[in-house]
Parts: C-alpha cells; sequence; structure tokens
C-alpha cells in the first residue's frame, strides 16, 4: 500500500495512505538510503510503499524517488545529516528581528542550502508589531535587500494579522517548509491562517529572549487553502553538508551572474587578483553582510572537499 510520510516521532512515521487512513509506521530491517548519510532515512514529505500487519501497524519497505530534499547537518553526528522534508515546492523562513533575534547568517545559510536542491526560498518577518523604531529601520533595510535578490518577504504579526492574506497567497496549494528558529512565531502563524489546527504556542523565555521548543517533530499539515505547510522543530543553528567550497558562491544569486567574469576559473572570491566579485563588493553591488556570511560559510571547518564527491 501506499502512503505519504506526514510525521515522523523518532523511530515512528505516520503515514497518510492513499485511502485516507493514517498508519503509525516503522522501517522494516536495516533501512538506509543509497548514497546519503543520514540521521534519518525516512523523513516528512515522502511517499513509501508499506505493509500493514495485524496489529494496525506497518512497515516502511520502499521510498520513491525524491523530487528533492532539504538536509541540515546532524545536531550531534557532525558527518552526518539530517533530513527536514522531502518533495516540497518552496522552503520559508521565518526571522524575528528580537525575541529571539535571527542573525543574517542563519537566513543565508538556509538561502544557500536552498539554492542548492533548487528549491525556491522565501522569507517572512514576523512579530513587526513588537519592533522598535531603529528595528523597523532594519527590517526595511533587510526586507530590501532579499527582494532585490529575488526572495519573496512578507512581513506579519501573526498577534495582529498583519500580512496573513500575503501568506495565504505563498503557501496555497502548495508544499511548503516553514523554518526558523524556537519562537518565531511558526505555530502561531499556522494558527492564524488555519485556525482549525489549534497548534500549541510556547511562552518566550525572558531571561534569554529565546523560544522554548512547542514542535518536536517535523510534521504535515494540510491546509484549506490547498497544499500542505511542515511545521518544524526549531533550530538553533543551520549547519550546511554535502557541499563543496567551490560551489557556495553559486548558490549567493549576487555572485552567480558575476564569477564568469572573475580571472580564474577556480577563484574563491576571497584573495584572488581580478576577482568580480570582490570589485563588485568594493562598489557597492554586493552587500557587505552578505559577503561576511559567505567567507563564514566557506570557513566552515565541517567543508571537506573530497567528502561528498
Amino acid at each position: 500500500m501506499k502512503g505519504l510520510v506526514i510525521k515522523n516521532t523518532g523511530s515512528w512515521y505516520s503515514v497518510r495512505t492513499d485511502d485516507g487512513r493514517t498508519i503509525e509506521s516503522k522501517i522494516k530491517g536495516n533501512f538506509r538510503l543509497k548514497d546519503i548519510r543520514s540521521t534519518n532515512p525516512v523523513s516528512v514529505g515522502d511517499r513509501v510503499d508499506i505493509d500493514i500487519n495485524n496489529e494496525g501497524t506497518a512497515f516502511i519497505t520502499e521510498i520513491e524517488d525524491r523530487r528533492n530534499y532539504i538536509v541540515r547537518r546532524a545536531s550531534n553526528l557532525s558527518k552526518q545529516s539530517h533530513i527536514i522534508a522531502a518533495n516540497i515546492d518552496q522552503a520559508v523562513v521565518m526571522v524575528t528581528l528580537s525575541k529571539p533575534r535571527t542573525s543574517t547568517g542563519f537566513i543565508d545559510r538556509f538561502l544557500v542550502t536552498a539554492e542548492a536542491y533548487h528549491i525556491p526560498g522565501a522569507l517572512i518577518f514576523n512579530k513587526c508589531d513588537i519592533y522598535t523604531l531603529a528595528e523597523n529601520q532594519q527590517l526595511e533595510k533587510l526586507m530590501r535587500l532579499y527582494s532585490s535578490l529575488g526572495y519573496l518577504c512578507i512581513r506579519t504579526s501573526a498577534l495582529e494579522g498583519t500580512g496573513l492574506d500575503e501568506v495565504r497567497n505563498l503557501l496555497g496549494d502548495k508544499v511548503s517548509l516553514i523554518s526558523g528558529h524556537s519562537g518565531v512565531g511558526k505555530t502561531a502563524l499556522i494558527n492564524a491562517i488555519e485556525p482549525g489546527l489549534m497548534r500549541k504556542v510556547g511562552a518566550i523565555s525572558d531571561y534569554h529572549s529565546k523560544g522554548k521548543h512547542t514542535t518536536t517533530f517535523a510534521e504535515m499539515l494540510p491546509l484549506s487553502i490547498g497544499g500542505f505547510v511542515i511545521d518544524t522543530p526549531g533550530i538553533k543553528e543551520f549547519g550546511l553538508v554535502h557541499f563543496d567550497k567551490q560551489e557556495v558562491a553559486e548558490r549567493f544569486p549576487e555572485m552567480r551572474g558575476l564569477m564568469h567574469d572573475c580571472q580564474f576559473n577556480n577563484c574563491t572570491h576571497i584573495h584572488e587578483p581580478g576577482c568580480a566579485v570582490k570589485k563588485a563588493l568594493a562598489n557597492g553591488g554586493i552587500d557587505a553582510g552578505r559577503y561576511s556570511n559567505y567567507i563564514s560559510i566557506v570557513n566552515d571547518e565541517y567543508f571537506e572537499e573530497s567528502e561528498w564527491d
């Protein structure tokens, strides 16, 4: 029987079968995916084959070929990846400028990963009702920057209802991954656009101004406007995997169009003469913060050029 993995709770997977049932399932035997060193060989969004047993549970026996997937570095196994979701139409990063603060480093690592897997990215800037004048000015600057790079940017307040129609237009009839730090308001926003789901919303820690985890496992939620939204646990850091250093610049849209004008074909855009990217940086054609985040990614000690050849 075929079905869709809609939730992962560790060793168990909730599979929605094509006839509308939800069957709790496990992986059969030592099931592993070829060429993917992952902590979770099956992920939310996977189409699978299952065998139902007499107890009403099932074994997952096969995974259909994935259209795409998005991964991050596993939190406890630095040489492995964790598949966040598969077969998605877009990846949305939710950003807050305070309580908690989302760094541009986190944003750019998320977008670079989405670019690497050819998944369109978008940004939702939430909690716009609580920002100071300086924070609102920073918000405008960030929205101008990422919009200029081709990313859809939406300003929202789940509390006041700001931007909800734009979010509905973004998510309708698509399979969308929504990710971000704990406390940025992913669950509150999902509740605001789909009240019937009644997801549990957590409080913000006063001491650290960081969110408390309310979503423990990734889950695929159907929307009445069509499509699904994949709610994910809050992510503290977004470690990149499956990357060669030479590929990173290709994942920055503003650099991708300049790379072929560099003097050297293997230019790293760091120290070489005749670098078109460095020239654009000096002329203000590339944002200095984005370039700094590029350097941070390239210098990530995790990178090993031959690791994923």
